[in-house]
């Protein structure tokens, strides 16, 4: 037998016949989901269920321990650009199709799914109604059929991510967060708080680790009232909302960068990691594709405070005899804080931007401001000219539904497992505001070792051409950088390094280019 003295991995890929029956226990799982899809009857659905989801779950456990146990540390570029699956090729758009048509059912047609809006769920909806009784004592939704696949999915393939990084402690520590975060914060915690509600007592239940923009419908009316007439601890759930706007998310950002959440609490994130794994080289890296990726992002935050401002303007009152906070005090207030803000930036922050941020900066700033200024001196019964409910819905719509799941997620084969936290998150893109200007948060490059070998940017789901930053010996601080630490994974020399550390020489873009450019030793010892 040859041995393989490749650098990359192993040159022929074996598919054994264990690799075959794991696959088909996987595959058993998903059958009988179809089958409850076309509402086959099953006698008794709990141990249907139970089954069904061990059997997924068992399926890729196996596989990825036949996949990963004999490779040594380090990653493998395995066929990666020629497998159908993981270089856009039938399989990848195979499974695009499949995972985009499930969303557009999901969330426009749940009939299919079999929810009903009188008597009793059918189909695939009915099938995980015991699973919902135990945990809220109410019949599952289309909702709960999402919440449960989207968990089994971060639990199911974060085994499979740790198991292929297990020489790694930061990849194990964050990816066995994100899974706890998911299961307890996102999935099991609500609805145990479903199951709290009664006639008397009513609380909004939700993902509690969804901060705004993210969660951009915490403010609507119905929440906010439901918070006040839930007592005590509904009005602690809506400090701890405002809370972690304005005091919780800029003080971990400032010590730990925007990698504390969208790489270890965030369920959109966690998803991206483990079950979009594969897929991560597939970001694009191109400088068209960065432009377009600042512009829309940042769109989509303006978008979201838009909207936010004229949903709660629109429940305000006029009167102050009710609450301090009328309608003139709040836009009043909004134009102040984004103004202050804004000024605060240029004024002490001003060499971390370059001329088309501060371009863009002003022209959204002056957009936000001028319609809020033609309503408040216009006098119109709309807010901003439009109604609040259609922006919330326009928004929900297009931001929430089209681009978070139909577009985020169900192309992952072919857009790469972030292109939602690229383009479209504003939770990613103010947590990037906040990383790029004032965090201590920054992956540090020793340029002398590096071999350009390319496995740090080719890995970037965020899109970073991380070997670029390397080459030159430049500290990369991007305001899209989630921290997840792939980039340094992947490294053969140990080039890159995640690091918390002092502001200054943080952002070093013109220090050096080359060896003779810079005395050396007298910039060694300045840092």
């Amino acid at each position: 037998m040859s041995q393989n003295i490749s650098i990359t991995g192993d040159t022929s890929s074996s598919f054994s016949l264990s690799k075959k029956l794991s696959i088909l226990l996987g595959f058993t799982g998903l059958f009988i989901f179809v089958l409850a899809s076309f509402n086959v009857n099953f006698p008794n659905k709990a141990v249907w269920l139970t089954l069904s989801l061990f059997a997924i779950g068992s399926g890729i456990v196996w596989y990825t321990i036949l996949n990963y146990r004999h490779k040594t540390a380090g990653i493998k570029n395995d066929h990666l650009w020629r497998h159908p699956f993981t270089a856009r090729g039938y399989m990848a758009w195979m499974l695009g199709v499949f995972l985009t048509g499930f969303y557009i059912v999901l969330y426009f047609f749940p009939k299919y799914l079999g929810l009903q809006n009188e008597g009793p769920n059918t189909g695939l909806v009915s099938f995980f109604d015991p699973l919902s009784k135990v945990l809220s004592g109410n019949p599952a939704s289309q909702w709960f059929v999402y919440g449960t696949f989207y968990t089994m999915a971060v639990l199911f393939f974060g085994i499979k991510f740790i198991y292929k990084y297990r020489h790694n402690n930061y990849q194990k520590m964050r990816t066995i967060s994100v899974m706890f975060f998911q299961l307890g914060f996102a999935f099991l915690i609500p609805e145990l708080m479903a199951r709290l509600n009664s006639d008397t007592f009513s609380l909004p239940f939700m993902d509690l680790k969804n901060i705004w923009p993210l969660n951009y419908y915490n403010f609507e009316q119905y929440r906010v009232d439901e918070f006040i007439h839930a007592g005590n601890i509904g009005i602690a759930f809506l400090i701890f909302g405002i809370a972690s706007i304005f005091v919780i998310t800029p003080i971990l950002t400032y010590k730990y960068g925007k990698r504390w959440y969208c790489s270890w609490v965030c369920g959109c994130g966690g998803l991206a990691e483990t079950a979009g794994d594969s897929f991560r080289q597939l970001s694009d890296k191109s400088q068209f594709a960065w432009k377009v990726e600042r512009w829309v992002v940042h769109s989509v935050v303006v978008f979201v405070v838009l909207m936010t401002t004229a949903v709660i303007y629109s429940y305000l009152g006029d009167s102050s005899k009710g609450y301090w906070l009328t309608r003139d005090v709040f836009l009043i207030g909004v134009a102040v804080l984004l103004t202050s803000g804004f000024v605060l930036v240029i004024v002490f922050k001003r060499n971390e931007f370059k001329k088309d941020a501060k371009l863009g900066a002003v022209g959204y700033l002056a957009i936000i401001l001028t319609l809020i200024g033609l309503h408040y001196f216009g006098g119109n019964d709309k807010v901003f000219l439009f109604e609040a409910e259609k922006l919330r819905v326009a928004y929900g719509f297009l931001i929430g539904s089209i681009f978070s799941g139909v577009i985020g997620t169900g192309f992952y084969p072919i857009f790469g497992n972030r292109v939602w936290c690229r383009m479209g998150c504003p939770m990613a893109a103010v947590l990037g505001f906040q990383q790029r200007l004032f965090s201590k948060f920054r992956i540090t490059t020793n340029g002398g070792q590096c071999i350009s070998c390319g496995n740090c940017s080719t890995y970037c789901e965020m899109g970073i051409d991380v070997r670029a930053y390397a080459q030159k010996g430049e500290n990369i601080v991007r305001s899209s950088c989630v921290g997840c630490g792939i980039c340094a994974a992947v490294c053969p020399r140990g080039v890159l390094k995640l690091e918390n550390d002092g502001l200054k020489g943080r952002i070093n873009s013109n220090e050096i280019l080359l060896g003779n450019d810079v005395d050396l030793m007298t910039l060694v010892n300045e840092k």
